[in-house]
């Protein structure tokens, strides 16, 4: 069962689409516009490629793409070129711009490179979407098809453009797509079809860009179209916005996460009760991943695995070896009996309350980034029983401080390197310290990452320092 539904424009004989000779305009040349202007010039479309970036930040692909006969464009977007086009593809993080409104109202299509991805894919497809925990499950899933014996490829909004797996190895029937989607990819996509959808949780966050929760939950909620009932949609028990979302959908849905569902925590076990399988038990114990809500994932990929015909040992080895991906709850270093976490992915207010609620230890917390809309409330709670001291940075520092400097001591910082120092110099031994903005990072720094990067390495400097005082620099 192939993943993309036969709904669209460009159709052609035998399936995929007949681009050839049609005009297309990628907006964004990163590593994701690069795949797809790739792809569909090796389908014998006439693409033209255009960033506002000046060529040296551009990747080293841009020579390649034009090499196979794309016409880049750099600078502001011409008019002319949208209007002209047949199609625009949006590449991830391409905000809505204006002229891409003129020419879709003067009849050109709009859609993301996720869509063009699925006009040819061939492969079944697990898609994964939810405001928190997407790349985990995606990377779990994976993993236990690959060492299950299964060709598989992971991306899409992970990282690795879905273009990119079209015609390659797991680009058959008997092959996975594992797609981990986002709800600017999910907007803009209509010819999805996944064997197993999962919407994990639907928490505020984009709400600059939706408007309104309402808005940004039916976007996600497209993760389940053209769904069939030999399909499956797996949602977290109890969350109602993801139940109701999955029972407008026709196929069979599933929980995980409760007593008496499909997967679930029983004393020392994880239980999986799949359709159609015999029941699973594993020991808990195997999960090297930290926090309640990373149990959550783990049940959540175990059913989908299941539900794969994934074999129950390479399961049970992928929990057993996997430890988490890099700046998700990660241990980045102790200095002088401190534990230092870096959460730099977690860029809303859900992700900071799981890993908040993840510390087994109390903790200094330090947040703030590019203010996005939502309610700082849901963490309030969970401040006042774990969280010692604030510290706080970029362009959201001072509202978050109004909302949360009533429950414990909050203080700002001009930089991340301040902030771990102050941070550092509030923690005492058996507390652990916690880079966890709820919100994103491209007031101060490039991408989430290069701000993880940046706190590791201040921890790293913390650890030097302790080494040359003679104290305990791990």
């Amino acid at each position: 069962m192939g993943g993309a539904a036969t709904s669209g424009g460009f159709e052609g004989a035998g399936g995929g689409r007949d681009v050839a000779g049609r005009r297309f305009a990628v907006l964004g040349l990163a590593r994701t516009g690069i795949g797809v202007a790739r792809l569909l010039a090796r389908r014998g479309a006439r693409v033209t490629g255009l960033d506002l970036k000046p060529r040296h930040q551009l990747p080293p692909g841009i020579d390649e793409i034009e090499q196979a006969g794309v016409r880049v464009i750099l600078g502001p977007h011409p008019v002319e070129e949208l209007r002209g086009a047949d199609c625009i593809v949006i590449s991830p993080g391409i905000p809505d711009l204006p002229e891409v409104a003129e020419a879709e109202k003067a009849g050109v299509r709009v859609v993301s490179e996720v869509e063009v991805g699925l006009w040819w894919l061939r492969a079944p497809v697990a898609a994964v979407t939810g405001t928190n925990g997407k790349s985990t499950v995606t990377t779990l899933i994976c993993e236990m098809a690959r060492r299950g014996g299964r060709p598989v490829f992971a991306g899409a909004n992970l990282g690795t453009p879905l273009a990119d797996a079209i015609d390659g190895p797991a680009d058959t029937p008997e092959g996975l797509v594992v797609a981990e989607l986002s709800s600017f990819q999910l907007e803009r996509t209509s010819s999805l079809h996944a064997r197993v959808a999962l919407l994990l949780n639907v928490t505020d966050d984009h709400l600059d860009r939706h408007g309104s929760l309402a808005a940004y939950a039916a976007v996600k909620g497209r993760v389940f179209m053209h769904q069939t009932p030999d399909d499956f949609a797996i949602v977290r028990a109890g969350d109602e916005v993801c139940e109701r979302l999955a029972a407008e959908g026709r196929a069979r849905v599933l929980r995980f996460g409760a007593p008496g569902t499909e997967a679930f925590a029983e004393g020392e076990e994880l239980v999986v009760r799949a359709p159609g399988t015999d029941e699973l038990r594993l020991p808990r114990s195997l999960l090297r991943i930290r926090g309640t809500h990373n149990q959550d994932n783990a049940l959540a990929s175990l059913l989908a695995a299941r539900l794969l015909d994934v074999p129950p040992a390479a399961m049970a080895e992928t929990l057993g070896t996997f430890t988490g991906l890099p700046h998700r709850m990660q241990l980045v270093g102790e200095v002088r009996g401190v534990e230092y976490y870096d959460d730099s992915k977690a860029t809303n207010v859900g992700a900071t309350l799981r890993a908040i609620e993840g510390l087994d230890r109390p903790g200094v917390l330090v947040a703030g980034g590019r203010e996005k809309g939502g309610s700082y409330a849901p963490l309030r709670e969970a401040i006042r029983r774990k969280i010692v001291r604030i510290v706080l940075i970029g362009e959201a520092r001072r509202a978050m401080r109004a909302e949360l400097g009533d429950l414990v001591p909050c203080e700002e910082a001009e930089t991340l390197e301040e902030a771990v120092r102050r941070a550092a110099a509030a923690a005492t031994p058996g507390q652990a310290v916690l880079l966890a903005p709820a919100y994103s990072s491209w007031d101060m720094f490039r991408d989430y990452v290069e701000r993880g990067n940046r706190f590791a390495e201040a921890v790293r400097e913390l650890a030097r320092e302790a080494g040359r005082e003679g104290g305990d620099g791990r």
